[in-house]
């Protein structure tokens, strides 16, 4: 699909992940696979050796963390953190850090290990909204402010430069929001996870993510978004976590109407009650005109006509009032409630049906 980054796991967590990485390291052909990587010695030598191109260190900056978590105190997180950094640039591979909880860090020891890592060669400065509870414009300044020193630290040893990643948590259903905001900050690069799923209230999701890029902003991703659907099917499959039918982009009612006035308008231009810069076309779905209580005359006589029915004026309200009187009770009507409605009051059928 163009999928820029794969982060395919951490490779020191046990045999089997470290087996898996390899093997998606070794076949994976257009993308670049990142392993996962505390600040300790085993864990990067671990993704180094299981042949990602990337290794992402990461190391708590929150006091909280630092406390509770890591048992460090700041300094000793400054040195690790510079250590680790060093040591994956010394093996040759691309080198992505986090400070995190960066969120919930105090802003002015985040700006030091930021220049710190960036002094040491970092390539990527990944910034993580840890717990979910950045807002869009906080998280904008902060973003921004890692951008500029970041830059200004490599500049000022002869370093080249580092670029910004964003890593957003939906706690309070905000992360979509954020890691755009990452982006109008100057971040060149979100983690995102198909269909949301991550930790907790789950991570940023793909599918909002870069269609909201290319649809709202204008941004060529470079992704295959026509396919955007399928891989979210694969995932709900093989995850075994259910895509609720109201998500965006992806859920089953993403782009289906039931109002008769949206219904009615999308028959006559779909523009006039979807998105218009994002199609189902575009993401791999189909429109769907939807029977219930909410339906009017224009979708009943639509879906009947493309079941080879002609029905006359008169036909079509006494069959939607059925539709209306069927989805108030039980819900959502079916095609084959449709077709038993048509038959019950008589409506004739087509006899050519092209």
């Amino acid at each position: 699909m163009g999928t820029h980054v794969i982060e395919a796991g951490f490779p020191v967590n046990s045999d089997a992940e470290f087996e898996a990485v390899s093997d998606i390291a070794e076949s994976t052909r257009n993308s670049t696979v990142c392993g996962l990587a505390r600040v300790v010695d085993k864990d990067i030598e671990a993704a180094l050796d299981s042949g990602v191109g990337m290794v992402h260190v990461f190391c708590s900056t929150s006091d909280v963390q630092l406390e509770d978590s890591m048992h460090a105190s700041r300094e000793e997180a400054v040195e690790r953190s510079v250590d680790a950094v060093e040591r994956v640039k010394e093996a040759g591979a691309t080198c992505m850090f986090s400070p995190m909880d960066a969120t919930r860090t105090d802003e002015a020891f985040l700006g030091e290990v930021v220049e710190a890592v960036s002094k040491a060669g970092t390539d990527w400065i990944n910034i993580p909204d840890t717990c979910g509870v950045a807002t869009p414009r906080r998280f904008y300044d902060m973003v921004e402010g890692v951008v500029g020193t970041a830059n200004e630290a490599a500049t000022e040893v002869g370093q080249g430069e580092v670029y910004v990643d964003v890593h957003t948590h939906d706690d309070f259903g905000l992360a979509a929001a954020n890691a755009i905001s990452g982006y109008e900050a100057g971040a060149t690069q979100s983690q995102v996870s198909v269909n949301g799923i991550g930790e907790r209230a789950g991570n940023a999701a793909y599918e909002e993510v870069v269609m909201s890029l290319e649809s709202l902003y204008d941004v060529d991703t470079g992704i295959d978004t026509t396919r955007i659907v399928e891989l979210s099917r694969i995932v709900e499959e093989k995850s075994g976590i259910d895509v609720p039918a109201n998500k965006p982009i992806v859920g089953s009612n993403a782009f289906s109407h039931e109002s008769g006035i949206h219904a009615a308008g999308v028959i006559e231009n779909s523009d006039t009650f979807e998105p218009g810069v994002m199609t189902p076309e575009m993401v791999g779905a189909k429109r769907e005109l939807v029977l219930g209580k909410h339906t009017g005359q224009h979708s009943v006589r639509e879906r009947l006509e493309e079941e080879g029915f002609a029905p006359t004026d008169d036909e079509v309200r006494e069959v939607t009032r059925r539709v209306k009187d069927y989805g108030a009770e039980q819900g959502r009507v079916t095609l084959a409630h449709l077709k038993e409605f048509a038959r019950e009051i008589g409506v004739t059928r087509e006899e050519v049906r092209v």
